[in-house]
């Protein structure tokens, strides 16, 4: 995409998963910078290693998404390095499953504080240095279909997605003087090493098999088109988002869940 070569974007989230396919769809689109976060350090530096392009610059920040202490710090870091943030992507996060009545407060904190309070201070430092540039741009916030269809043992994570769609919803109108859009994407199934943290595909690895095995087992039960997204093709959409093609699409709530929600 022609429109985001030279421009620099930031990514939370991004050793593995989402995060790490987004990092790669966008060097691979041109990008002169990219600024990686994540509090894998092993994963980081691995994401990093692999965008093999000798004119992208890059900032790794290993750090936690909910200090926000980090993210003042690395605001500067920004300013110092590009002088510019033109692109966000705000998708670290956690999964937990946990059936209500027995549901760990500490769990409940400890999954809204990565899923919402780390997209707020992703959005809130991003929005800044966007708007100090003057030249607007684009936000996307990876939500999820958890957001908008309930599921028993979802609680924790299900409120944490739909706060964060709202979050998103709010950054759109505010940002929108400055010609910042900002964007949801609400992924249903995606094969991604977040389902490991969760219980029940725990389970059902070792009933199928093997993670392939499990992955298909679920699509098949709850998703129309029989299968679920993989990170490139989420990652896809989400550069569709932050490109001019989508220029004039903010506000919106772009659902890719295989027809799980109808």
């Amino acid at each position: 995409m022609a429109d985001l070569d030279g421009k620099v974007a930031l990514v939370t989230g991004a050793g593995s998963g989402i995060g790490a396919a987004t990092a790669a769809r966008l060097a691979d689109s041109g990008v002169g910078g990219l600024v990686l976060t994540d509090r894998d350090a092993g994963a980081l530096t691995a994401v990093a290693a692999r965008l093999d392009r000798p004119d992208l610059r890059l900032l790794t920040h290993l750090g936690d998404v909910t200090d926000e202490a980090a993210w003042l710090a690395l605001e500067e870091q920004v300013r110092g390095k590009f002088g510019r943030l033109d692109y966000a992507v705000a998708n670290a996060g956690i999964a937990h499953g946990e059936p209500l009545a027995e549901h760990s407060f500490d769990a409940w904190r400890r999954v809204l504080a990565v899923n919402l309070d780390g997209t707020f201070l992703t959005i809130r430092s991003t929005l800044r240095l966007i708007r100090e540039g003057g030249r607007g741009g684009a936000i996307v916030v990876v939500a999820s279909a958890a957001a908008v269809k309930p599921e028993p043992g979802t609680a924790a994570y299900a409120a944490s997605k739909a706060g964060v769609l709202q979050l998103a919803r709010v950054a759109a109108k505010e940002g929108a003087p400055d010609r910042i859009r900002v964007n949801a994407i609400l992924p249903g199934g995606v094969q991604t090493p977040i389902w490991r943290d969760v219980p029940f595909f725990q389970q059902l690895v070792q009933e199928a098999g093997d993670e392939q095995a499990a992955f298909d087992r679920m699509a098949a039960l709850a998703t129309p088109l029989g299968r679920y997204a993989t990170p490139d093709e989420v990652a896809s959409q989400i550069a569709f988002l932050l490109s001019d093609a989508a220029a004039t699409i903010t506000g919106a709530a772009l659902v890719t869940d295989g027809g799980y929600t109808l």
